[in-house]
């Protein structure tokens, strides 16, 4: 999973999976999922994100740390 801020257009993009999106769908105003061509979820597009949440803070937790040690 990858998480992408660009701050000249205060978006957040959460990718979800490396596969290219072929359909989308919003959800609520500017928030958009994109899945892919089995209609998998792949990632999560949000407009004017630092007005939806607290894009200054990340905590991460119960994440698979042996997979990440490994890398």
């Amino acid at each position: 999973m990858r998480l992408n801020y660009d701050a000249a257009t205060d978006s957040l993009y959460i990718h979800l999976a490396e596969r290219a999106s072929v359909d989308s769908d919003e959800v609520v105003d500017g928030v958009v999922l994109d899945y892919d061509a089995t209609g998998a979820l792949v990632g999560i597009d949000v407009q004017h994100a630092s007005t939806k949440a607290d894009i200054h803070h990340l905590a991460l937790s119960h994440l698979p740390l042996t997979q990440l040690e490994a890398a």
